[in-house]
């Protein structure tokens, strides 16, 4: 494990080390309409590096949606330690596939399987990546989602989805040891119509099956009355599911925080850098004192939002 020296503004995190990108690592997977592409981002130094699976979202990108989106994010992750790894999945807009297919437009199931499957070829990703080899901790593994990818990672934490067609679906995946769930679907009880009609996997979510330790990210302006008119829905992944879990609450907080997806996006209604800095290191804190617990920065981090006009942490 890395060990550098921190520093204490807003959360402490290590200095940052030069990264080194490659993409896309390319798999062809039995039964998948496409084939599995990935880009993965590491440190330029260091060995026993943990694991770190990005999903990402739906929305209305073309390139965010896919293994080229959430730089801010990525680059964070990568430059203070992890070995980040962000796939495309079936439901963005680069593949070109029919929305009428198999799981519909979102691939719910197809996406929590993408991750399952990463991690299961560890081993090939580390010889194909150039200066990775021997160098990856595959014990210490986690996973971070955005919005429809906060669903495809709360599945991997346990979340039992009762579909319709397929009955209970349960991908919960062992070897994540912790998630970070940023603006995930809420509970269809309190979901609209039209979206339990258009997408029945998003409002059919069992949470009390959720055990794996996770942190959970929403926002005061994290609202989307086409999906519910409860302002806290997408707090519902804390709300309802066991402990362990925390949940941040950021003021003024929009569905993309600050500009997580990309660097300058259009779509980001609450464009804020200082946000996007915010939700970089308090994840990272917590995703890193997780693994690590002797580490002190989530413990720092709360401490810290105690005094924060700017939002909450609450653990339970």
């Amino acid at each position: 494990m890395p060990n550098p020296t921190v520093k204490p503004d807003r959360a402490p995190v290590p200095q940052a080390t030069p990264i080194l990108s490659f993409s896309p690592v390319t798999f062809r997977v039995e039964g998948r309409e496409a084939p599995l592409e990935m880009r993965v981002v590491i440190p330029a130094v260091g060995k026993n590096l943990p694991v770190l699976l990005l999903s990402h979202g739906h929305g209305a990108s073309n390139f965010i949606a896919s293994m080229r989106g959430y730089g801010p994010l990525v680059d964070f992750y990568a430059a203070h330690g992890f070995v980040v790894i962000i796939p495309t999945h079936l439901n963005s807009k680069t593949l070109g596939l029919d929305p009428a297919g198999p799981e519909g437009p979102l691939r719910w199931m197809s996406r929590a399987k993408d991750l399952s499957f990463i991690i299961d070829h560890l081993d090939e990703i580390e010889t194909a990546v150039p200066t990775l080899a021997g160098r990856i901790d595959k014990e210490n593994i986690v996973a971070v989602g955005h919005s429809l990818g906060g669903h495809t990672v709360a599945m991997l934490a346990g979340m039992r989805v009762n579909d319709p067609d397929k009955g209970v679906v349960d991908l919960r995946e062992p070897r994540i040891k912790t998630t970070v769930l940023i603006s995930p679907p809420g509970d269809g009880a309190d979901a609209t119509p039209q979206l339990a009609e258009r997408f029945p996997a998003l409002v059919n979510s069992d949470f009390g099956t959720m055990t794996t330790p996770s942190l959970v990210i929403t926002g005061s302006e994290d609202v989307n009355t086409d999906f519910s008119e409860r302002k806290d829905w997408r707090a519902d992944a804390y709300r309802l599911a066991p402990s362990p879990k925390s949940l941040l609450f950021l003021n003024g907080a929009g569905h993309l925080f600050g500009g997580i997806s990309g660097y300058d996006a259009a779509e980001t209604s609450d464009e804020n850098p200082d946000r996007v800095v915010t939700v970089q290191r308090v994840t990272w804190a917590y995703l890193w004192s997780a693994l690590y617990p002797h580490d002190s920065a989530w413990p720092a981090v709360k401490a810290q939002f105690e005094t924060d006009a700017g939002g909450r942490i609450e653990s339970k």
